[in-house]
C-alpha cells in the first residue's frame, strides 16, 4: 500500500505541475495535481505538529492491534494493515514534503468532493472494514450468550 501510493505520487509531482488536471472519465474522474498542508477536506492546516503526534500514536497502536489480534482475524487484520499503510503514506508525505500530495478528483452530479490520494483511499476502507468487523463481531457475541 505504502509502495503504491508513495509511486503514485511521485508519479504526479514529477509529471504534472501543481492544478493541472486530466480528464479521465467526464464529469467523474480527474487527475489532478493538488497539496494538502492539512488534514481530511484541508482542514487544521498549518498544524504539522499535531498531525506528526497523532500519526505516531496510530502507528504505535495499530501495530500492536496487528500482532495481538490481526493475525488471528483476516477481517481485523486487513482493516489494520489498510489503516497502517495510509497513516504511514502521508506521513512520508507530511515528512519529507512538508504536504500531502492528492491527486483523485472525483465530481458526482455537481459535487465536487475534496481532492485524495491512495493512503486516503487506504485509510476509509481500512475504517470501513473494521465497521464491519465490530458489527459482526458483536453479532457473534451476542449469538454465543
Amino acid at each position: 500500500m505504502i509502495l503504491l501510493d508513495q509511486g503514485t505520487k511521485w508519479l504526479i509531482v514529477s509529471k504534472m505541475q501543481y492544478g493541472e488536471s486530466i480528464k479521465m472519465i467526464q464529469d467523474f474522474i480527474y487527475i489532478t495535481s493538488h497539496r494538502n498542508r492539512g488534514a481530511a477536506f484541508g482542514i487544521l492546516q498549518g498544524k504539522m505538529w499535531l498531525f506528526f503526534i497523532i500519526t505516531a500514536v496510530v502507528v504505535v497502536a495499530v501495530i500492536f492491534y496487528l500482532q495481538k489480534y490481526g493475525r488471528k482475524e483476516p477481517l481485523l487484520g486487513t482493516s489494520l494493515a489498510l489503516i497502517l499503510g495510509g497513516a504511514i503514506g502521508n506521513f512520508i508525505d507530511r515528512l519529507f514534503r512538508g504536504e500531502v500530495v492528492d491527486f483523485i478528483d472525483v465530481k458526482i452530479f455537481s459535487y465536487d468532493y475534496p481532492i485524495f490520494n491512495i493512503a486516503d483511499s487506504a485509510l476509509v476502507i481500512g475504517v470501513i472494514l473494521m465497521i464491519i468487523y465490530t458489527i459482526r463481531d458483536g453479532r457473534e457475541q451476542k449469538e454465543t450468550f
